[in-house]
């Protein structure tokens, strides 16, 4: 895979990265994670399985991994990932989050999996328990779903920690979520004070995008994360007309829902959300793919207003 640069941090990324949300806890929302995962998963169990994908992917060619404090371990399986294979910080591009503790106790019929706190405090504790764990080799670190309601973006002890952190060569980036993306993307760019965004953008919801070309005219690397709903534009998931199209331009659903993200010129990485070494090489068939108008209008059927995308995300079960 051919590298480029992670907007202006200077960041080495391949066009596809991992993200670690499925494979460093036991319960995701991505459909069928129960049947990726089975009935056997201990901790141990998950460690190989994030190491054997981790394997997959950088011998593919990816270099960009996204974990966050919220992922269970997955900083944890990160980080001995990287520590066993002898790989030195900037082999691997490390971006993860802050703002959400796990709380699931390693236990897939949790009353709560995860608890959000955009404060000060969580990001200096947080940021500790990272650099614990991933050391020298974490690159990026990001506000884990910024909203404008959550009042992040005008906290100033929050902005001064985040600045900080930037002085000592760390990129400081800002995920968003929900409906009101685009609110919160133009308000950060406002600010000027970050390196990157990280948000949702797929064949359902493209409510972001004008956003997103905005922030990348401004310099902002921009990861598209969720590119594949969550399951939704999966083989497992993929309405009548994705499934069409994917077999008239004979790839798999999986595929062709990257390679839409691919094709868009302001998207720097897209993550592959794979918890099997299977997942992450039909993912990878999306870099074949050439995604032009005539498969975008097989596709722009599948537009969904954003507020009834968030509405069925939200109904989705942690299996």
């Amino acid at each position: 895979m051919k590298l480029k640069e992670l907007g202006h941090t200077g960041l080495a990324v391949s066009p596809i990265g991992l993200g670690l949300a499925a494979l460093g806890r036991p319960a995701y929302i991505t459909l069928g994670h129960d049947a990726d995962l089975g009935p056997e998963r201990g901790v141990d169990e998950l460690r190989r399985r994030a190491h054997a994908v981790l394997d997959a992917a950088y011998g593919r060619g990816i270099r960009y991994v996204d974990a966050a404090r919220s992922y269970g371990r997955a900083e944890e399986f990160l980080g001995s990932w990287l520590e066993s294979r002898g790989l030195a910080p900037g082999d691997v591009t490390v971006g993860s989050k802050w703002g959400y503790t796990y709380t699931g106790g390693w236990r897939v019929d949790a009353e709560r999996h995860e608890v959000k706190d955009l404060s000060a405090t969580t990001f200096r504790r947080q940021l500790d328990e990272t650099r614990s764990l991933l050391g020298a080799h974490l690159s990026l670190y990001q506000i884990h779903s910024a909203t404008l309601d959550s009042g992040v973006l005008d906290d100033a002890d929050v902005l001064e920690g985040l600045a900080g952190l930037r002085a000592t060569g760390v990129a400081v980036g800002f995920t968003v979520t929900g409906p009101d993306q685009a609110a919160t993307i133009r308000r950060a760019l406002e600010l000027d004070r970050f390196d990157t965004v990280q948000a949702t953008w797929n064949l359902l919801d493209g409510s972001a995008e004008p956003a997103l070309e905005a922030a990348h005219d401004a310099g902002l690397g921009v990861i598209v994360k969720e590119a594949l709903a969550n399951g939704r534009l999966t083989a497992r998931g993929a309405p009548p007309v994705l499934r069409e199209a994917a077999e008239a331009a004979g790839t798999t659903p999986d595929a062709l829902a990257l390679a839409a993200v691919l094709a868009r010129p302001w998207a720097d990485v897209v993550l592959s959300g794979a918890a099997t070494v299977d997942q992450l090489e039909s993912n990878l068939h999306a870099l074949d793919i050439q995604f032009g108008e005539e498969l975008a209008s097989r596709v722009r059927p599948l537009h969904e207003a954003s507020e009834t995308y968030w509405e069925k995300r939200a109904t989705l079960p942690w299996t």
